[in-house]
């Protein structure tokens, strides 16, 4: 009865437009953003999208009209196969999707590439979900609005700040074998703190999303700081990881 229920499952899913459609919907045209705030269309599995806050500062000052969304800049994820014995690649895990959920997942091989692609400076680079530092760390604190801050960074000195980590079980980035329940995911260090700003719950099937809406400091390597807030992660035709963020640099 399970192997009836599951086949008739698969089939269902395959009639659809793919396993976790709300998941990776079709990008639409760019939509506006304000003054310290960014847009960002990340809802592309294969793709790593950059910020650097201190140049988008610079570019502010010396032009108000600056549009801070248009510093984004975006580097695929290698996925092509080399011959390599260092730890970057794409790892693919079965998840029981079906079943107990992706909290349920076991690792089935590993297939090395280039390492990441990046610009000479950053920030944060945000793939879906998920969001890393550029040597940076990350503390959330409870404020829900960014015009409740304490006026300084100072105020969070003493404060726990996480690091990046590495990760392989995270970065969905192929999607081939998804009905078997299998996605090659790309081994890379993530910030699980700033990353929680948006979580995905599976299951059900579709998916739901979660947004964390408290302000996160970002303390960059350079010593200064950001406030960040991610404000919406859908654009105005309900797609999802499209991600609207308030931030103040420096902070």
């Amino acid at each position: 009865m399970r192997q009836l229920s599951l086949a008739l499952s698969l089939l269902l899913l395959a009639s659809c437009e793919g396993l976790f459609d709300d998941i990776y919907d079709a990008p639409l045209e760019e939509e506006g953003a304000g003054k310290e705030q960014l847009y960002i269309d990340a809802s592309s599995w294969t793709e790593w999208h950059y910020i650097d806050f201190e140049a988008i500062a610079d570019s502010l000052q010396s032009n108000s009209l600056y549009n801070p969304s248009s510093a984004v800049v975006t580097y695929a994820i290698p996925t092509e196969a080399i011959e390599s014995e260092g730890k970057s690649g794409i790892y693919t895990y079965w998840y029981d999707v079906f079943g107990a959920g992706i909290s349920n997942h076991e690792f089935r091989s590993f297939t090395p590439t280039k390492r990441q692609e990046e610009p000479v400076a950053w920030s944060i680079a945000i793939h879906r979900n998920n969001v890393r530092t550029n040597g940076g760390s990350v503390y959330e604190t409870p404020y829900t609005s960014m015009s409740d801050l304490p006026e300084s960074s100072e105020a969070f000195k003493n404060a726990a700040f996480t690091e990046d980590a590495w990760n392989e079980k995270d970065v969905w980035t192929v999607q081939d074998r998804m009905l078997q329940g299998l996605i090659g995911n790309q081994g890379i260090h993530v910030n699980q703190v700033l990353s929680a700003w948006l979580k995905v719950h599976i299951p059900p099937v579709p998916p739901v999303f979660t947004l964390n809406s408290h302000v996160f400091v970002l303390k960059l390597k350079n010593g200064t700081c950001a406030a960040l807030q991610l404000e919406n992660y859908q654009n105005t035709a309900g797609k999802k990881c499209f991600l609207t963020i308030n931030y103040k640099y420096p902070y």
